[in-house]
Parts: structure tokens; sequence; C-alpha cells
């Protein structure tokens, strides 16, 4: 999916990362802020769809060009683009000076209702409450949804703290939990007119 080109932000943060295995070959190309342009190819198409959240709702610019083997499942697919997703991340946030740091959003998808509160606090984490049952939305089984958000949380340095707090149907909570991730990343790496340096009494977010 490719979104409209808008203009390029004054303040724009950006970086790309490559990464190639023996199951995957990916490039990850992101940029802050962003009104959600860029194309997700991962050859899984639910998966797309998050990413299409994750960069819309987080006004970044986000393409993602990615093939694994697809033929084992998507485990290794997913997991290597939450890599690069939060490495790129990681390195358009640079010091980090000048950033709100915190951001907090709930949102409700339907009867599902998800919160996400994140602190870039260059400590990796991900605590990740959600009780998702076995199954599967295409290529996309459910459990793949924490171990992203894991490679994200990790290689992005972030504490990233999902909750799951309403929701029966699987779709609608893992959407939930993307959309939420994103509008409190977007609230947390926003520039803070009122912070000159890295938000932090030790003087580093590290």
């Amino acid at each position: 999916m490719r979104a409209p080109d808008a203009e390029v932000p004054t303040d724009r943060r950006a970086a790309e990362i490559d990464r190639r295995t023996a199951e995957t070959d990916i490039h990850v190309a992101l940029a802050l802020p962003g009104g959600g342009e860029g194309e997700r190819d991962t050859g899984i198409g639910f998966f797309n769809h998050m990413l299409d959240l994750l960069a819309r709702h987080g006004r970044m610019s986000l393409t993602v060009r990615a093939r694994g083997d697809l033929s084992t499942g998507g485990h290794h697919t997913v997991e290597d683009v939450g890599i690069c997703v939060g490495q790129a991340l990681d390195r358009a946030l640079g010091d980090r000076a000048g950033i709100f740091r915190y951001g907090q959003a709930t949102v409700p998808m339907d009867e599902s209702r998800s919160s996400c509160a994140i602190d870039i606090s260059g400590r990796g984490l991900c605590a990740f409450d959600a009780s998702l049952p076995p199954g599967a939305i295409g290529d996309f089984d459910y459990e793949l949804t924490e171990e992203f958000f894991r490679a994200l949380a990790s290689n992005a340095r972030l504490t990233l703290h999902l909750t799951v707090e309403a929701g029966t149907n699987a779709h609608h909570v893992i959407e939930s939990l993307f959309k939420a991730c994103a509008r409190a990343l977007r609230i947390a790496v926003a520039i803070d007119p009122t912070e000159a340096s890295v938000p932090s009494t030790k003087g580093t977010l590290a």
C-alpha cells in the first residue's frame, strides 16, 4: 500500500536499515514525523495492514520491503521486520534530545480495547499483557503480535507496555494493539518545545 506523499517537515529525523540473513532480506526506511506515506510489502497481507496502521497513526513515513522464508511460516519475517523497524527508529531518534520521551494511549476497536504506555528510556523491555487464542489471520499467526512488539522494543530501546483490556475478536484485538502503540509512540517521539536537551536527570537515555 502506498499513501499519498506529504510535505517534508522541517524537523524530520530519518534512518534506513538493511538486514540480510539466510531466512530474510529486509529493507526499512523510516522518518519522523510523517503522514503514513511509504509502502509496506512483507508477503503477509495482514501484517502489511498492521504496519500501515503503525505508520498512519504513528505519524511516520515507513517503507518496509521484506522477503522471508514464508514456506516455514511468518515467524522469521515478522520478527526480523520488528528488529529492523526498531533499529531504524533508534537511529532516527539519535541521542533523544528534545523529545517528549513518554507516551500513552488507549484505543478501542469495536468490542476490543487496548492500552499502550511507552518510555523511550534507552532500555529495551516489552511487557505484553494479552491472552490471544491459538489461530491465524491468513499467514499471520496471532502469537506473532507479541514477537513483533518484543523485537521492536528491544531494538528501538523502548520500555513498552501493552495491555488488552477487552475484546473477543482476534483481528480487532491485534488492530487495537497496533493502533495504541502507534498513538503512544507518536506522542513520545514528538519534539517538546520546552525541552532543549535529553529528557533525563542523568543527561542520557541509555
